[in-house]
């Protein structure tokens, strides 16, 4: 169902905590490139660590971060649709479109680098861009979003190869394939109606990297001087991105999957805070998104009607657990000519960072936030 079909109703407490932590993001990482008009970006560090940036164009780039942070502005603009506000609707689709443009620019004007599970994110969250521009009527698609699409989803389906039995690989040195690339590559295959490659990819991933002992999904396969070599490493956002792409199969293999898989992250992936099970999460860096990715799939999946109805209450549940304990866990920070945005805590029932704060596990805590918004 998309957030057109949905009637609009007024904002509830849920849709004010969502709304409270894209101001917060915003005011304190959002800005230009490097000064640059119309350029929108998030900065990795608040405070801004100084001149020697020079505004984000150079230091440290993080692709797939800037992917997420599109996701959630895609998500504060599906939010505005559900709560009657079609023109904050087309404002976060234009800051969308922005920030999707100023991330090829940032990325040496191309769309591709040297990841594929970096560019499955881009992809992903360009998908979603474009989805939300067909719901606040504007249909044409441009043609920034058909350039990313083409040229990502080639990307993918090159780095989809017979090695080690399919999946893809993670990087271009093709000596590693893993969940991390293989799941959201399967989900954007599924969004896009290419459906027989996307289940071969989820079938690879059940076959070579689905542990029966946990019901959780592995890390990847090294290819090392010959030999294979299972990396057992389980994070939380591959169990996230193949429930995603099992709900978006729909189909009764798949569904029964991820209602399995529902349950192995409610029994594994889980902490009790205040009596109640949530997520955990996984520090700061990369690790910082990577809860935040496992929510936004578990309301997919409590949403899906298809979807075992344990399953869908369960998911509800960490996704809602999870939100309360970031929101109650925030604290707040003075910035000047701005009211104060909310720091929310690295993990639920845990206090909020003193500066300087890393953008990953604020953006995570944005988009656990929206997603307890979307939750039936």
């Amino acid at each position: 169902m998309s957030a057109g079909d949905v009637p609009p109703h007024r904002p509830t407490a849920l849709d004010d905590r969502a709304a409270e932590a894209e101001r917060s993001v915003t005011a304190l990482f959002a800005g230009s490139l490097g000064g640059v008009p119309l350029t929108h970006l998030a900065r990795i560090v608040h405070p801004a660590p100084g001149p020697r940036t020079l505004g984000g164009l150079r230091g440290t780039w993080h692709y797939w971060w800037q992917a997420h942070y599109l996701d959630a502005v895609v998500d504060a603009g599906l939010r505005a649709l559900r709560t009657g506000d079609p023109a904050g609707a087309a404002q976060r689709a234009a800051r969308g479109d922005r920030l999707l443009s100023t991330i090829r620019l940032r990325n040496r004007v191309r769309w591709t680098n040297d990841f594929y599970d970096d560019m499955a994110w881009l992809a992903l969250a360009a998908g979603r861009l474009r989805l939300l521009h067909d719901a606040i009527g504007r249909t044409a698609r441009r043609r920034r979003l058909r350039s990313a699409d083409r040229h990502l989803t080639d990307q993918l389906r090159s780095a989809h190869t017979d090695d080690l039995g399919g999946g893809l690989f993670w990087s271009r040195d093709r000596d590693f394939k893993n969940s991390p690339a293989t799941g959201p590559a399967a989900l954007h295959l599924a969004r896009l109606g290419e459906t027989d490659e996307a289940r071969r990819l989820v079938d690879w991933l059940y076959a070579r990297l689905w542990s029966p002992e946990s019901g959780l999904v592995l890390d990847g396969i090294r290819l090392q001087g010959g030999a294979e070599v299972l990396v057992p490493d389980v994070w939380s956002y591959n169990q996230g991105t193949v429930l995603g792409a099992l709900v978006t199969l729909g189909d009764p293999q798949s569904l029964a999957r991820a209602a399995a898989l529902v349950a192995a992250v409610d029994a594994r992936l889980t902490v009790e805070v205040d009596g109640v099970r949530v997520l955990r999460t996984h520090g700061g860096g990369d690790g910082g998104l990577f809860t935040g990715i496992l929510a936004r799939h578990l309301a997919l999946a409590a949403a899906a009607p298809a979807l075992d109805a344990a399953a869908r209450d369960t998911a509800g549940q960490l996704v809602s657990g999870t939100a309360d304990a970031l929101w109650r866990g925030r604290g707040s920070l003075p910035v000047a000519g701005a009211r104060d945005p909310s720091v929310f805590p690295v993990e639920p029932g845990g206090r909020p960072p003193a500066p300087p704060l890393e953008l990953s596990p604020q953006l995570q805590a944005w988009t656990v936030l929206e997603a307890a918004a979307t939750l039936p």
